[in-house]
């Protein structure tokens, strides 16, 4: 065992300097949602100069390749990795800035990309070390519903071999670089959007008594949408609901004639997250009719909550600890933030696991989803290499 993690780590350090580089050519040309053109052309050459078979074009952008090893219908486990970016503007002054204005890898999809193809490497060098498959899913659109895992398991992303089980990663600037965190169970939450349209009479600001404001009643309602979490939830069972967005174009002296409400909420529970959506609609439609007015609700469904399964996720934490150290694998806490890797977990025995990608000697501790978002690079050596090992301990010698 010793001796395999060496040859891993001789491996990643070996590749490292390529691999930062593909990480920084994907940071700087990032794509949104299924529009990941030139990533999913990028992933293909380095497969194809790698001589690992691949297939393009699921669900519109996605690459899914195949390294097989000894025995390949053994046992089929498949790594994930997500390529779109999110609409920010770069703040970052660095000399892999966002070429594209508006456009940012402020998730670290980049590094997700980029790390997966270096273990994509790594296992291809090995694939006499396992008995099995290993299928690599570049996924798109994580960001945006209804979700590119749902979109590639509609397509057959998980037959044809079928896969066993599965794993993925994401950075974690909580958390320093050479470190990961795991947790089992419920892990992440689920996700709804919400669209509120208060529909009122509009007017002259100075006369409101001939009007219907739906500005107050927006107002009420977003007070009065607290009282759902605050005395109707399980205090146990996390629950979120804020609203980001409203929109009402009026002037100074002009009360508009509706106001948009727009926002999301988090759970853990399905019969509670069906609940929950009853109660914002009779709180809403009910408020604003007493108030002389009238809403309008709508719902986007979003993903799933996610859920780590246990005994797959106790056997990455005993790889973690094997290649990074005990005291480099870390505990993770529910967090109401969402994933559509939740889609997988659903059909599969699966683990979604953090690599922490902070530094704050280096000024890297930006947050997720913010315009100075960047990683300690030091962390993909860790992104590849322990997915690389967990691959590789989930094949060896291990019956289907």
């Amino acid at each position: 065992m010793d001796h395999l993690i060496s040859e891993i780590k001789e491996i990643v350090s070996d590749l490292f300097m390529d691999i930062v580089e593909i990480r920084r050519t994907i940071h700087a040309n990032p794509e949104l949602a299924f529009e990941e053109y030139k990533t999913a052309r990028l992933i293909e050459n380095y497969l194809a100069e790698n001589d690992i078979e691949f297939t393009s074009g699921i669900a519109k952008t996605g690459v899914v390749g195949l390294i097989k090893g000894k025995n390949p219908d053994n046992k089929v486990i498949a790594l994930r990795a997500d390529m779109d970016a999110l609409p920010i503007v770069e703040k970052n002054s660095v000399d892999y800035k966002s070429k594209n204005e508006g456009k940012m890898h402020a998730c670290g999809h980049d590094v997700h990309t980029a790390s997966l193809l270096g273990a994509a490497k790594i296992l291809n060098q090995l694939k006499d070390k396992f008995e099995g498959t290993v299928k690599l899913i570049f996924q798109p659109s994580e960001e945006k519903y209804p979700g590119g895992a749902k979109v590639m398991i509609s397509e057959g992303v998980l037959e044809n071999p079928s896969v066993n089980v599965i794993f993925g990663q994401h950075v974690y600037p909580e958390l320093e670089a050479g470190k990961v965190g795991m947790r089992s169970g419920k892990y992440m939450a689920s996700t709804d959007e919400i669209f509120l349209t208060i529909i009122g009479k509009g007017g002259h600001g100075a006369i409101p008594h001939k009007n219907i404001d739906p500005v107050l009643i927006a107002s009420h309602i977003v007070v009065a949408m607290q009282q759902i979490v605050s005395r109707n939830s399980n205090p146990a069972m996390p629950t979120v609901l804020s609203f980001g967005r409203i929109i009402g174009e009026g002037q100074t002296n002009v009360i508009p004639d509706e106001v948009k409400l727009s926002g999301i909420m988090r759970t853990f529970d399905e019969n509670w997250r069906e609940e929950m959506k009853t109660k914002i609609r009779d709180l809403a439609e009910n408020l604003a009719k007493s108030m002389g007015g009238k809403c309008i609700v709508k719902f986007d469904t979003g993903y799933p909550f996610l859920v780590n399964d246990i005994v797959t996720t106790e056997r990455a934490w005993i790889s973690a600890t094997e290649y990074l150290g005990t005291n480099n694998v870390v505990p993770l806490e529910m967090r109401t933030t969402a994933e559509d890797f939740a889609y997988f977990a659903q059909k599969i025995p699966a683990c979604f696991y953090r690599i922490g990608t902070r530094n704050e000697a280096k000024g890297i501790n930006s947050n997720l989803h913010t315009a100075t978002f960047d990683v300690d690079e030091e962390s993909i050596k860790t992104g590849m290499g322990l997915m690389a090992w967990i691959a590789i301990n989930e094949l060896k010698d291990a019956p289907n």
